[in-house]
């Protein structure tokens, strides 16, 4: 990709998080309102959002509808944000609309208006969706809900999975202040999707009603794992069994809420019906609970309170204890992280990480040797990487706390295993293509 332009990207980043939509709106409109050129299902949530949204997508494409994803962060390339039909937006493609979006971007400078990376981003993906005639777009929040610059656009179907305590610098500091940001998603008249608890809830349920929006809260009983493995989890939902191949108990969750969401769509009786099993048999995504062919590595971006509460029941199920690497950002809640992963490791090794809102390792050490009985600090995920393989006993390993943790430890494994991993060719969908098969 042309240097220029991706440095005048990322110069963006600098501008922080700004929770408004009018950037986004007067962007687009320059842009000739490329987002009203598609029906979309618009996915918040706290934990597990990205997860609804990917097993949606599939379920989608499963049926022949040309289906655009959006998701944030990416784990290793920008491109992984934005793909139609589990295709990923292509340099080419992304330098082209980015010089698009730059002379537009320039007239709102020039009047004073300086969007963000993500309201950048954003706008790329709804150009690329148009270009691409995409029918249907699922879009998955940034963050909060009722300011995200996603939050442009009338869905025919919302999600909003598990409400739980992240961002409350932006968002407020109880799950009642925070549901209601996220529940800015739901619009007049749209039908609603959810699984929370009594107090999300009553804070969503409200703000249906005041816009006239049907809600539907899944019954948790309607939910039951028969099956839990590395390759995913079987499950019954309502008493239909399905298979979601995304690893962890949560993940019966994430489907059932994609399964009632697509059943809201209007094409849903047409098309859709007869390939949700497919798609949920069909759908990858990368680092939720995802176990290395042939490494002792299990690599997974958790880093709220309640995602590593469900990340230690699922290591515990799955490997029994482990050896941790982890890497967290400042504003992340440490206590929490070292409470739940404690209950399956005894060892952690801990890691600055290449960003300024990273954590400082010394200070997370401070916490998490409370809970562990081995603790090391280590100036980089690959410091850490190399110690933990070094030291390694008869546990896997895994590398968790951040969506940074996991980019660095996949540039590590590159290094350190270049015939062997070759992630940077791995498709939307988690295909793993391998050259050489050696064995830790």
């Amino acid at each position: 990709m042309n240097d220029d332009v991706l440095s005048w990207l990322h110069s963006f980043a600098a501008q922080g998080i700004r929770l408004n939509l009018e950037n986004t709106k007067d962007l687009l409109r320059r842009l000739g309102d490329p987002h009203l050129s598609m029906r979309y299902i618009h996915v918040a949530g706290t934990d597990g959002k990205g997860s609804i949204s990917s097993c949606t997508a599939s379920i989608l494409i499963s049926s022949g509808i040309k289906t655009g994803l959006y998701t944030s962060p990416h784990v290793e390339e920008l491109s992984e944000r934005i793909t139609v039909n589990g295709e990923k937006i292509t340099d080419a493609e992304t330098k082209k609309l980015l010089t698009t979006i730059r002379v537009c971007v320039g007239e709102m400078e020039a009047e004073g208006l300086v969007p963000t990376f993500f309201e950048i981003v954003t706008a790329l993906a709804f150009l690329h969706f148009r270009n691409k005639s995409v029918e249907y777009a699922v879009m998955e929040v940034g963050m909060g809900g009722r300011l995200d610059s996603t939050n442009v656009i009338t869905p025919e179907v919302c999600v909003i999975g598990n409400i739980s305590m992240d961002h409350t610098e932006y968002l407020g500091d109880t799950i009642e202040k925070i549901a209601f940001e996220k529940a800015g998603i739901i619009k007049p008249g749209v039908p609603c999707v959810t699984l929370n608890k009594d107090s999300a809830f009553s804070v969503l349920k409200r703000v249906a009603e005041e816009r006239c929006a049907p809600i539907t809260r899944i019954d948790p009983s309607n939910i039951r794992i028969t099956k839990a493995g590395v390759g995913g989890v079987d499950f019954l939902y309502k008493e239909e069994r399905y298979h979601v191949s995304i690893p962890g108990s949560r993940q019966a969750d994430n489907a059932s809420m994609a399964i009632e969401a697509v059943s809201k769509l209007n094409i849903y009786g047409q098309c859709l019906r007869c390939n949700v099993k497919k798609g949920l048999r069909d759908v990858r995504w990368p680092c939720r609970l995802e176990k290395i062919e042939g490494l002792p590595m299990i690599l997974d971006v958790t880093h709220t309170a309640a995602g590593s509460e469900a990340l230690a029941d699922d290591i515990a199920k799955l490997y029994g204890k482990v050896d941790v690497v982890i890497g967290m950002l400042k504003d992340k809640d440490a206590q929490a992280m070292a409470e739940s992963l404690s209950k399956v490791s005894d060892r952690v090794f801990i890691s600055a990480l290449g960003t300024e809102r990273s954590a400082d390792p010394d200070v997370l050490r401070g916490i998490f040797c409370k809970r562990f009985q081995e603790t090391t600090a280590c100036r980089s995920v690959s410091d850490a990487m190399d110690l933990a393989m070094r030291s390694r006993r008869n546990n896997d390993i895994l590398v968790t706390g951040s969506f940074h943790t996991t980019e660095e430890a996949i540039g590590w494994l590159k290094r350190t295993y270049p015939g062997y991993w070759t992630y940077s060719q791995r498709n939307t969908a988690g295909e793993h293509i391998r050259e050489d098969h050696r064995k830790v």
